[in-house]
């Protein structure tokens, strides 16, 4: 499979599908049946947000039609599958167009399969025709982000939300399933090693990072015993390390606002080296419960009190 050019101006208007018709009548294609973290099934109505989606990272899009060209629908298959791997780096967009022909017309569609690699809203290379192989795909997306990188192209998808299971719960996120995997069989390094390279792949992904920290926690409290080390603690109140294993122990043992309390008092008393490591300690601390909790708001404003 040739490289096309990638260039920023576009090859191909799609700003008809900016403001998307009415969907069409009748009963609707299965599709691919696909559904991941950075996975999209596109139909007319949901083609604009596609479209603003490509502003942040680029979304690789594939018209097929799996009544008409069942290699079609291996190929939009093998994007998503790509794309999952990326931790964000793309979109795979899939066009069934036997459910959706408006959007082969608005595209002005004269064969299948059809992809086309979108960026700020418009196509990026020509329309790649034909069924790459799964390895000529493969090469493609490495060449692509060998250029986006060299253009300083460094956006990242977040992640879509997932189809609900059958309990009606939201369906786990495929990227944390290696680092949940760890944790289920105690493996924590290996879980930290996990969550360390979603982060350091997307730094931007908040949830990752909380993950990431909450499997320190767990990590630096491996083995050690509540008793000895509430008394190390209270024995040297201004230690650093004695004070932040506590704070980890009362975290994990749902005492939250204990083990913030304790650090934001650390911080209060400590000067120079020991107070960034108490203040660094406690911002990991609100990353592992999650920015958005109350009691991490509360433990915010603590914190800037005991700093200012």
């Amino acid at each position: 499979m040739t490289q096309q050019p990638f260039s920023r101006p576009g090859a191909v208007d799609l700003s008809g599908l900016k403001r998307p018709a009415a969907a069409a009548g009748g009963t609707a294609t299965e599709g691919t049946g696909l559904a991941g973290a950075y996975t999209v099934e596109v139909d007319e109505q949901g083609f604009q947000s596609v479209l603003e989606a490509s502003v942040t990272a680029p979304v690789v899009l594939v018209v097929y039609s799996p009544s008409r060209s069942p290699e079609s629908a291996t190929l939009a298959s093998d994007v998503a599958s790509i794309a999952e791997e990326y931790d964000g780096r793309y979109l795979a967009g899939l066009v069934d167009i036997d459910a959706h022909p408006q959007i082969a017309q608005a595209l002005q569609v004269q064969q299948i399969p059809l992809m086309y690699v979108l960026l700020d809203g418009r196509p990026v290379t020509e329309p790649l025709p034909g069924a790459p192989s799964l390895e000529q795909l493969r090469t493609f997306f490495n060449q692509l982000g060998q250029q986006l990188t060299v253009q300083g192209i460094s956006g990242r998808h977040q992640p879509r939300s997932a189809a609900a299971g059958e309990d009606g719960e939201p369906a786990a996120d495929p990227r944390y399933a290696a680092a949940e995997d760890a944790l289920v069989a105690g493996d924590i390094e290996r879980a930290v090693a996990e969550f360390q390279r979603l982060v350091e792949a997307n730094p931007a992904d908040a949830e990752a990072a909380g993950r990431l920290a909450m499997a320190k926690v767990l990590q630096r409290t491996q083995g050690v015993d509540l008793q000895a080390a509430r008394a190390a603690a209270a024995a040297s109140p201004d230690d650093v390390a004695a004070q932040t294993m506590v704070a980890d122990l009362d975290l994990l043992g749902g005492h939250v606002e204990d083990a913030f309390a304790r650090l934001v008092e650390l911080v209060r008393r400590t000067s120079g080296e020991d107070r960034d490591a108490a203040r660094e300690h406690l911002i990991g601390l609100f990353a592992a419960v999650g920015n958005e909790d109350p009691r991490v708001l509360n433990g915010r404003r603590a914190l800037a009190s005991a700093l200012f």
